[in-house]
């Protein structure tokens, strides 16, 4: 369904991403590790064209994103996630997804406000309340689901469990465990090895923007070696 080819990214001069390549299949949940600083925020943005490769391909359902503005990146079906979450703190629950609405797409689920109120509960207790209002673990629930109110179908998820609270990260994982028995694929960007665990089928491991590995969960688990070598602290 993705698949970027020799990838070169870059910041003014520094070199981010090297050559990374790795696939991402229909309807698996795929995790992109690497430790801070590896390049994983980098890949998330390039996918989305915020930072536009100088080098490489990125395909989506046969699509050539490389060029493209952002918002029509957006509208092939592609929801991003952004680590700082990026909501409209001014603005209330209902009125931050409102933001993201967009139409139907064929062969893949239409999102409703009840829907998300029935994946994230805690939203839907405070449908009413402005952004900066809430905690940090709510705020990550209100920028996935103002994602999902453009109806994509793959979600890209720039570290979900980071900096909030364990009750809300368990929250998290079954909720990428939903998203992905609802048809839609998912890559996630992740320090935590755990929580991949807990919900991917597949992980890419990448250092120094590169690729390093690219297997099952279970391939991985039965490679220590790989992951002391690049994920241990």
């Amino acid at each position: 369904m993705l698949e970027l080819a020799s990838v070169n990214s870059f910041y003014a001069k520094a070199h981010v991403l090297s050559d990374l390549t790795f696939s991402v299949a229909r309807g698996q949940v795929t995790a992109l590790l690497g430790r801070n600083g590896a390049g994983k925020s980098t890949t998330m943005k390039s996918i989305m064209q915020l930072v536009v490769p100088r080098g490489g391909s990125i395909r989506f359902q046969g699509h050539d994103l490389v060029g493209l503005p952002p918002h029509k990146v957006a509208k092939l079906g592609l929801g991003y996630v952004p680590e700082d979450r990026r909501i409209f703190t001014d603005l209330t629950v209902l009125e931050n997804l409102e933001v993201g609405r967009q139409p139907a797409r064929e062969d893949t689920v239409t999102w409703t406000r009840d829907m998300l109120f029935d994946l994230f509960p805690n939203l839907a207790e405070r449908r009413h309340n402005r952004g900066k209002e809430m905690s940090g673990g709510e705020q990550q629930m209100l920028t996935i689901a103002r994602t999902l109110m453009g109806n994509p179908s793959f979600v890209l998820l720039d570290e979900p469990s980071e900096g909030i609270a364990p009750v809300i990260v368990e929250q998290m994982a079954r909720v990428i465990l939903q998203l992905k028995s609802e048809g839609l694929t998912v890559l996630l960007s992740e320090q935590n090895l755990h929580f991949a665990r807990a919900v991917a089928d597949m992980a890419v491991i990448i250092e120094a923007g590169a690729q390093k590995f690219h297997g099952t969960l279970e391939s991985l688990n039965a490679q220590p070696e790989i992951r002391d070598a690049y994920l241990s602290v």
